[in-house]
């Protein structure tokens, strides 16, 4: 029986199609792997977004060289055209076939009792499965092996270690190819190599994991993009708050997190005689400030925001520099409305999102709404006037979106867009969450024209999302080298001999004076020697003087792309940052 009946269709969209094509080499490389390894273990092999994984239990972890042969067996394989064929088993007969596979007959286990149980087999491989596939292996046209990884058994640290080999598949070696580049180039973008390079951040073993210090260049861009965020927000009528990082447990307990939430708190901690939390989100907060007086319909939307830092106990192997933290500074907001403000408050937050993002050089988005799950909080006319709200928005302003049904939180709708970074991945920054449980969990109101109380409708939303992980994203997008506004040095003066440091003093007053971050190397180096680690240290531009430019009053102006400008008097050289500067952050 075959259940692959759409792999040709000529309307499946291509990420439909790798998701077969990467879900069946998942499946031939757990097919090589315990042809090769007998003493393998199974667990689970899904396709993802960027290619797949196998995770196996096995004695001794997977080398580079084990990659490099179960590579050329695959291909063995996937030319024999086996067909992937379907089966449907009873609960009794797939515990029978898998008796010697204790990690599957976890997955068995909690298996319905009456629930017929799916399976897909190519040549003498048969693995537990929904399914879908390709017709056959041949259709596996080009794939790569990448890596190994640990990964816990079902992300449980108690549990084993198993080994993960990743990999992907394209529909054609060229987009293999692409792709295979573009991770090149994201390896050489990686921010955690460049945040060391640049001397950015750093992590500390003695600080603790997922927790970020922040070295003078990095506060430099932190506090700029801090900057440019409260002007916006002031501009959009926020009102800008700060909360406390801790909160008493009883708060905890009223807005749910200690019940749904608690695994991924920090422990609490005892002050007189009550027990007290970091904070995991500030929605508790701006709840309390609203409530902090009686609110009329006339004060509404009341917008109130922060950069506000929490901390969620992240579990070690997820960690990963800037982008999964346990200490992470949201840029938070909380817009609290009535029902016939929604659609024009969602309006505003795009506006700000597409004009915070433009200015940062993303101009690309993906964008998807997230439906009513099964389990929800919230009337039905609460949801729908929400969801058709997003919706609206979007199709009035012609925005393509995706929906996700049934993807939204129990408590409300959402909008997730992505931003493109430049070399084409997407990333999950801004969130426009509407909410239903927490006003009804903290008895909300506001007086509505009639003096009665009505339940305000509450959104939740990040622009950036953390401040941490945008940092990442703008390092990689940037491969660190920031646009002038950004930059935490925009020019390094560099004297020809030690002679000019004198001048280099002056011209460093001068420009300083005139707000551009600038700084002159005294080394005891060679010129060209400083030229090029300026350059390294990506700096937007080089000002070299010596005796002729001391004469003239004057600077030769290299770029850091190695672009010559010339010799320019220090007012034009002041100028040229300036203006490129202002050019960057109106971008």
């Amino acid at each position: 029986m075959n259940k692959n009946d759409n792999s040709s269709n000529p309307n499946s969209t291509i990420e439909e199609k790798r998701k077969r094509i990467r879900h069946s080499t998942a499946h031939v490389m757990a097919d090589v792997v315990t042809q090769m390894f007998p003493e393998a273990k199974l667990a689970i092999g899904p396709p993802t977004n960027d290619g797949f994984y196998y995770d196996f239990l096995i004695p001794k972890p997977f080398t580079n060289e084990d990659l490099e042969k179960i590579e050329k067996k695959m291909a063995k394989v996937i030319n024999s055209n086996f067909s992937f064929e379907y089966h449907e088993y009873t609960k009794k007969e797939i515990i029978e076939q898998n008796k010697d596979e204790p990690l599957k007959l976890e997955i068995i286990d909690g298996i319905p009792e009456n629930e017929t149980i799916s399976t897909y087999s190519h040549g003498n491989f048969e693995d537990l499965c929904a399914g879908p596939h390709v017709e056959s292996t041949k259709e596996i046209i080009a794939f790569k092996l990448l890596n190994v990884a640990g990964a816990y058994w079902k992300g449980d640290e108690s549990r084993p270690m198993l080994q993960r080999i990743y990999g992907t598949a394209f529909e054609s070696q060229d987009a293999l190819d692409t792709h295979l580049s573009n991770l090149e180039e994201a390896k050489k973008r990686d921010h955690r190599k460049l945040g060391k390079e640049l001397d950015l951040f750093s992590i500390d073993d003695q600080v603790g994991s997922g927790l970020i210090i922040w070295h003078p260049n990095g506060a430099i861009i932190r506090t700029l993009i801090e900057d440019m965020w409260k002007k916006e927000h002031y501009l959009s009528n926020y009102n800008l708050i700060f909360t406390p990082h801790v909160g008493k447990a009883n708060l905890w307990e009223t807005s749910g997190h200690l019940e749904f939430f608690k695994e991924n708190m920090f422990s609490a901690i005892e002050m007189d005689n009550v027990d007290y939390y970091l904070k995991p989100m500030n929605c508790p907060f701006h709840i309390k400030y609203y409530q902090s007086d009686i609110r009329s319909y006339r004060d509404l939307p009341l917008r109130t925001s922060e950069i506000g830092t929490v901390y969620r106990y992240e579990r070690a192997g997820v960690l990963h520099g800037l982008l999964r933290v346990r200490g992470l500074t949201q840029d938070d907001a909380h817009i609290f409305c009535r029902p016939d403000q929604v659609e024009e408050e969602i309006n505003g937050v795009l506006d700000l999102t597409l004009k915070i993002m433009h200015t940062f050089g993303f101009n690309d988005f993906s964008i998807k709404i997230s439906t009513k799950p099964t389990k929800a909080v919230g009337e039905d006319e609460k949801w729908e006037l929400a969801t058709n709200s997003l919706k609206n928005t979007l199709e009035k302003r012609n925005i393509e979106y995706e929906i996700d049904e049934g993807g939204g939180a129990f408590y409300g709708p959402k909008i997730d867009i992505h931003i493109k970074d430049a070399i084409g991945r997407f990333w999950q920054c801004t969130t426009v969450q509407f909410d239903f449980n927490l006003p009804h969990r903290f008895g909300l109101t506001y007086i509505d024209d009639n003096g009665k109380e009505n339940q305000p409708f509450m959104i939740h939303r990040t622009l950036l999302g953390s401040l941490e992980r945008f940092f990442g994203i703008l390092i990689e997008h940037y491969a660190g080298a920031f646009p002038t506004w950004l930059a935490p040095i925009q020019a390094m003066i560099i004297p020809i001999t030690d002679k000019h440091y004198e001048y280099c003093k002056e011209i460093s007053e001068k420009l300083s004076a005139n707000n551009i971050r600038v700084k002159y190397d005294t080394r005891n180096e060679r010129m060209n020697y400083k030229i090029r680690d300026a350059q390294n240290k990506k700096i937007p531009y080089m000002i070299i003087v010596g005796d002729k430019e001391i004469d003239t009053k004057s600077g030769s102006l290299r770029k850091r792309t190695g672009e010559n400008i010339g010799v320019l008097s220090i007012d034009d050289i002041q100028n040229m940052i300036l203006e490129d500067s202002l050019q960057n952050n109106n971008s």
